[in-house]
């Protein structure tokens, strides 16, 4: 028997609703929809729930709109069923279900991120600390300290000290034995990096040494390496190198290739800072096609930076990317609809409703209160006095007469805006929300756009008295 599931909605979404849920038939749930005499969908709350709706009227899950916050865990108890949020936006829908009505699960991943601070000798130790603190809030796994050549770094010890009593894994890059063993004593987890002319390292430390080729490239140097650690039954990772654009790159995608099909049980790291680095293109999709290599590989481990500023964000999407790649593995599907971490300019649905829908939304408008759209023809802009259209903003202003009105004005005109640069890059806009960045808005920021969020439809419920 199908699941029987209750919608929750508002005057002028319902017929919205209604269209989206009969073109997903067939579904595998029977459903019903209850309006309950709010406009807006949005701006219920969990205590206006349990006042309008007196019972579960029969369903087995109950679906309120994914803009309405609060906790929802009395309303389970009330109506005796599960009571669950739906997608921010009604038209994600039939995406929403074809997962079961759940959000993708992203909390696994099976790549250890090292995340390399660069300048790390330039840097004193709380600096270093403190940078670490920054990369570790942004899913590294491990702490790397890069070695810069010719550059003394008397306070390496220092430093791997105070992020092991800070509970991180720390790892040493340098290719000066001196470093390497100096690193160990002070009790580092990896040194990078190791190849067959420095193997006698690995016989005077404890912690697991990345192994590379002695020449660029040679994956009989590395395989060489490879045989000599698996012969003294020690850990290692081998790294044949990602070469940059124009390079070698294909040449060293295909290195790793080989290395895996030779020995399909290591453990490998790939640095993908080659190409995230020395690549002048968004990094959200370099890390995207890497990562999704890297799943195909079975590669465990990448060193990551964030040195230039375009690269600013390299590590926090490199966590979204292998979780992202890693469930569309285990799922065997096409990594669509998991996460939009990695979609910074535009967005795979940036127009949900057509110009014809948002004309059937402006006709239900009774209200001053001016409310703001995009479909792919342009911006529309509408309150119970009319519709107006246009792709610039400028055009838009004289039907608005607000020029008594600054404090209005200046929030339409920050609102058309938005709208404006969200209709010319193909993105999603929301009225009274931030455009979304995916990961390269900060998780400072994201907070900041769910209280700016919470602040507007707090000022909204005033307005409207919460009906």
């Amino acid at each position: 028997m199908a699941e029987n599931l209750l919608f929750l909605t508002g005057k002028l979404a319902e017929k919205s609703l209604h269209k989206v849920l009969a073109e997903m038939q067939p579904a595998p749930f029977e459903y019903q929809i209850a309006q309950l005499g709010i406009s807006v969908a949005a701006l219920m709350t969990p205590e206006f729930i349990a006042r309008r709706l007196a019972d579960a009227r029969g369903a087995d899950r109950i679906v309120v709109p994914g803009l309405c916050r609060g906790d929802l865990d009395a309303l389970s108890e009330k109506y005796g069923v599960p009571v669950e949020r739906g997608p921010e936006d009604l038209k994600d829908l039939p995406q929403f279900f074809g997962r079961g009505g759940k959000a993708p699960d992203l909390s696994k991943y099976d790549v250890s991120i090292f995340a390399e601070i660069v300048e790390a000798p330039q840097l004193t130790v709380e600096g270093i600390v403190a940078k670490a603190e920054s990369y570790r809030e942004q899913g590294a796994n491990v702490i790397d300290l890069g070695c810069l050549p010719n550059t003394p770094f008397p306070h390496l010890e220092d430093a791997v000290v105070a992020l092991k009593e800070s509970g991180y894994l720390v790892s040493v890059d340098s290719l000066v034995p001196d470093d390497l063993l100096r690193a160990d004593k002070a009790g580092a987890d990896y040194l990078l990096s190791l190849n067959e002319k420095t193997l006698w390292i690995a016989d005077e430390v404890a912690a697991t040494p990345v192994l590379i080729p002695a020449k660029s490239g040679s994956l009989p140097s590395l395989y060489r390496a490879i045989d000599a650690m698996l012969a003294k039954g020690k850990p290692f990772v081998a790294d044949p190198i990602l070469d940059p654009i124009p390079f070698g790159l294909s040449e060293s995608i295909v290195r790793y290739h080989r290395l895996r099909k030779r020995y399909p049980d290591i453990s490998v790291m790939m640095g993908v800072g080659n190409l995230t680095e020395l690549t002048d293109a968004d990094t959200t999709g370099i890390n995207a096609m890497l990562f999704g290599i890297i799943a195909e590989l079975r590669i465990n481990a990448v060193l990551a930076t964030s040195v230039s500023p375009h690269a600013a964000s390299a590590v926090a999407e490199a966590d979204i990317a292998r979780r992202m790649m890693h469930a569309a593995h285990e799922d065997k599907r096409l990594p669509r609809d998991y996460s939009d971490g990695l979609l910074g300019l535009h967005d795979r649905r940036p127009f949900s409703y057509t110009e014809d829908e948002i004309a059937d939304i402006a006709a239900q408008i009774k209200d001053p209160s001016f409310r703001i759209q995009i479909s792919e023809e342009g911006i529309s802009i509408y309150n119970r006095n009319g519709l107006y259209r246009d792709i610039d903003p400028f055009r838009l202003y004289p039907h608005l007469r607000v020029d008594d009105d600054a404090s209005h004005a200046f929030y339409l005109g920050v609102e058309l805006a938005r709208a404006q640069i969200a209709w010319q890059l193909k993105k999603r806009y929301s009225q009274d929300e931030e455009l979304q960045w995916g990961c390269n808005v900060t998780r400072k920021d994201a907070r900041g756009r769910v209280e700016h969020r919470e602040a507007s439809l707090k000022e909204k419920r005033a307005k409207k008295g919460n009906t």
